[in-house]
This record gives C-alpha cells, structure tokens and sequence, in this order.
C-alpha cells in the first residue's frame, strides 16, 4: 500500500472556512497595546509640557555640532599642517637655488 502524505488528508477533510480577521480594535485588546501606547503618549505630553522633551533635543543637536565640527576641526589642523609642510619645502628650495 503507498504511503499516504499530510497531503493527501487535508484533500479528503475537504473545504474548511476561515476565521473571520480581527478588527485592529480587537487586536489591541488582545495584545494589550492600548494600554502601553496611553502611557507612552502620557510620558510624552508631561515631558513635552515639562520642557524635559526640547531641552533633551537640544542638548542632542548641541552635541552631535560639537562632534562634527571636532572633526572638522581636525581636518583643518591637518589640512594647515600638509599647507606649512609644502611651503617649507618651497621656501627650502628657493633659498637653496638663490
């Protein structure tokens, strides 16, 4: 006798109708979402009321400036550097020939 595959059983139990899809509202009930989301958007009105919001935002942009331009900075000093490098060079070369 052959082997009956999974297969072949779902054929013989025969049509089945599927579940009718969640709405989002019964979703949030059943994963408790709801909940987490009022108490994230209440965090944030009372940070936003408080200043504590912008205050941490600019503190983030003042930051990430003084970063960026240490290393542009950094780059000028070594731009500045490479500059005087080649003009020793010339000036050497000059006062050697004269």
């Amino acid at each position: 006798m052959p082997k009956r595959s999974v297969h072949d059983e779902l054929l013989e139990q025969g049509a089945r109708t599927a579940p009718e899809p969640e709405t989002a509202e019964e979703r949030s009930k059943r994963v408790g979402w709801k909940t987490g989301g009022s108490v994230v958007g209440g965090g944030a009105a009372a940070a936003a009321k408080l200043g504590v919001l912008g205050k941490v935002l600019l503190w983030l942009v003042v930051w990430h400036s003084a970063l960026n331009g240490w290393r542009l900075g950094a780059w000028a000093g070594i731009a500045a550097v490479g500059l005087l490098v080649v003009a020793f060079v010339v000036r050497h070369v000059r006062t050697r020939d004269a």
